[in-house]
């Protein structure tokens, strides 16, 4: 069913167990102000449907107790309560009533509904994600009290209707983002054969449009510019851009009050109210623009939203309200607010533009045909690194949440991994994505946990490079040593680390971590992800060792990095790439015996639990052609999931060989549709990363 379907059968069904004459559902905007979206009203009353109220009707105080208490209930307006004795605590603080069924409701919420006729309420709470979506908010217009069946019900029913709404939420998300990577596949393929179609406005706006809705199109590209549907003049958009230009380079730029941003906006805030404008170069700076128009003609509010008061001898009193022309003084130059799926998405354009605009830059200093060759090159190669990177990230992210034992332990956690790799990421952007030195790595890692008590990690060693695939597993693992270090180990006190590493004679990369001087080490009695990524990254993602021994002294760890991923002084290492395993829907009931061919332990540790969670109960990992081969040869698999780049390798002779047993399989790859396959396995299924 459509969500306004879905949304109107829940306030039909409170209705009828409740008995109350009005149930309306309010969805809260990201201003605080609320919409009724859906509603269910006795035939002789008006309807609210649609109407909006402002962020004033319900403070935030009141917000926060919605959340924590799910279900308020005033059976009779005119009912005054009885006096709590005592009023004040043993402390001589006032007794806190935040979970009391039974408390009084505010003198200034009371002359609200009455204002609104009301004399009995019922609200319970719509929370989606910990936060509050909006209510169920129950009117009757004479005293109504609902029976404890009655109230237990409506609770449960507002819980049941929470998780639905979120998980439909969530679909709309991922259909949303497919529709995103769609979009900008297209941009990056098609603006890279015919480059002229960027100063097409009505190209540009049909293009995206499908994920960002907008009014009108304006586009600034190598002096010249072009404006489409509802948008400032020509002399207007050149002060504008003029203005953008003075912001950060590689920075989206939204408001949906562009008069507030750039005052002389106000002349034309009836065609242009809001922005979101696009970055696709850094120097001369040009601009995709999207704007919208004023949101007043669309909006229609419950009364006048700022709302007047007056104060008499019971302290503050709600004034009834007046309706549309306060509206239209209080939104005046205010478009449709941007939402956070909308501009990720505009980065995403922004992220595609960028390398196409880049890529004819450097294709104009040579011969047509070589350009094409390496605009192909470089779309694959951007579309596999943007899909990796954020596989990589979704598997932090998964793997984090499961060992946090709080929001704020969950949040702290993963922004030091996403920075470890953020730092790893610009060493090697600043290299080119060469080979990059371990040192600078380590004190990065360092000085961004421990300050100015960066010294007290000693460096010892050559002067080493490492290719780009082990430069971010091994920032991945000093960031785990470090952090946990600083937390529980000599770094938490006045200890030192003593970090070595040299070449053994086959050229391998041998590093050792030893910690001195602090407190006593014992084995954590709980392996964690952050253990994990110790103990296991370099085995899995490298093929090399890893050892960690927790001694009273301190914690020990050893690390060998296979040869083929080092080199002494300036040189070049032939790269691995990461990728990601899919999950994909099999008719006739999902199998029970999964091979997952991946060679990052991130994403195949993440990428087991999803097929787990479909309904296999056993999946056997392997991240290199011999182990997958030898699974295969065990026997038992019923279904095969192939990355097809292994590093260096390709997992086509494992397909190879499934095909001879029968055995249905997938391929997966972050390079999508152009992933390049045998004709062999032309027709086969390539599943695009990340999913």
């Amino acid at each position: 069913r459509s969500i306004e379907n879905f949304r109107l059968g829940a306030v039909r069904q409170i209705r009828a167990i409740t008995g109350f004459d009005r149930v309306m559902l309010y969805r809260f905007d990201h201003d605080g102000a609320g919409e009724v979206v859906a509603e269910s009203v006795v035939s002789r009353r008006e309807s609210f449907l649609g109407l909006r109220y402002p962020a004033s009707d319900i403070p935030k105080q009141a917000r926060a107790l919605y959340v924590r208490n799910v279900l308020r209930v005033i059976a009779d307006l005119d009912d005054r309560g009885s006096r709590i004795m005592p009023e004040h605590d043993l402390n001589g603080q006032p007794i806190d009533l935040s979970m009391s069924v039974l408390r009084s409701v505010s003198p200034v919420h009371i002359e609200y509904l009455s204002n609104m006729g009301v004399q009995a309420s019922l609200s319970i709470s719509v929370v989606c994600e910990g936060r509050l979506w909006g209510l169920i908010a129950c009117h009757h217009y004479s005293p109504l009290r609902p029976t404890l069946e009655q109230r237990t019900t409506a609770e449960l029913f507002g819980r049941m209707f929470s998780m639905m709404l979120e998980s439909r939420e969530r679909e709309e998300t991922a259909a949303y983002e497919q529709r995103a990577r769609a979009i900008t596949d297209r941009l990056m393929a098609v603006v890279a054969q015919n480059p002229e179609l960027l100063h097409n406005p009505e190209w540009v706006g049909e293009t995206v449009g499908g994920a960002i809705p907008h009014d009108g199109v304006g586009v600034y590209l190598d002096g010249r510019m072009s404006l489409s549907g509802m948008t400032p003049d020509e002399a207007q958009f050149r002060t504008l851009v003029s203005h953008l230009s003075t912001g950060a380079a590689s920075q989206i730029v939204t408001t949906d009050c562009l008069s507030r941003l750039h005052p002389p906006a106000a002349a034309y805030a009836e065609r242009a109210a809001g922005l979101i404008a696009i970055p696709i170069s850094r120097a001369p700076r040009d601009y995709v623009v999207l704007f919208r128009m004023e949101k007043v003609r669309a909006v229609r509010w419950a009364g006048d939203p700022q709302k007047a008061m007056e104060e008499d001898a019971h302290g503050v009193r709600l004034s009834p309200r007046k309706s549309f022309d306060a509206w239209r003084k209080l939104v005046q130059g205010v478009s449709q607010h941007f939402n956070s799926a909308e501009q990720r998405v505009a980065e995403a354009v922004r992220t595609a533009l960028l390398e196409v605009v880049l890529l004819l830059a450097e294709g104009r200093e040579t011969d047509q045909m070589r350009a094409h060759e390496r605009q192909d090159l470089l779309i694959a190669e951007l579309n596999h690194r943007v899909r990796n990177v954020l596989s990589l990230v979704r598997s932090l992210i998964s793997r984090t949440r499961e060992n946090a034992l709080s929001h704020e332990e969950f949040a702290e956690t993963l922004e030091g991994r996403v920075q470890a790799l953020a730092r790893a990421h610009d060493q090697l952007t600043m290299k080119r994505w060469g080979p990059a030195e371990i040192e600078p790595l380590v004190r990065a890692e360092a000085n961004a946990y421990l300050g100015d008590n960066g010294e007290r990690i000693r460096l010892s060693g050559p002067n080493v490079l490492l290719d780009p695939i082990a430069f971010n597993t091994l920032a991945l693992v000093l960031h785990e040593l470090i952090t946990n270090c600083a937390k529980y180990g000599a770094l938490s006190d006045s200890g030192h680390v003593d970090l070595r590493w040299g070449l053994d004679v086959d050229g391998s990369l041998l590093i050792t971590w030893r910690e001195t001087g602090g407190p006593p080490v014992q084995a954590p009695s709980r392996k964690g992800f952050g253990t994990t990524i110790i103990e296991r990254s370099i085995p899995y993602d490298l093929g090399g060792r890893a050892r960690a021994t927790y001694r009273l002294s301190g914690l020990e760890a050893e690390f060998t990095i296979p040869g083929r991923f080092v080199a002494q002084g300036v040189g070049t290492v032939s790269g691995l790439r990461q990728a990601e395993p899919a999950a994909p829907e099999i008719e006739g009931g999902f199998p029970q015996s999964v091979l997952l061919v991946e060679d990052s332990m991130l994403i195949a540790l993440d990428i087991e639990e999803v097929l787990k969670d479909l309904g296999a109960t056993r999946v056997v990992t392997a991240s290199t052609v011999r182990l997958a081969r030898q699974a295969i040869d065990e026997g038992g698999i019923l279904f095969a999931i192939l990355d097809i780049n292994l590093g260096s390798d390709s997992s086509l002779s494992v397909a190879e060989k499934l095909r001879e047993l029968n055995i249905p399989f997938v391929f997966a790859s972050g390079y999508g549709e152009q992933a390049r396959l045998t004709d062999e396995f032309a027709g086969d299924e390539v599943i695009p990363k990340p999913y």
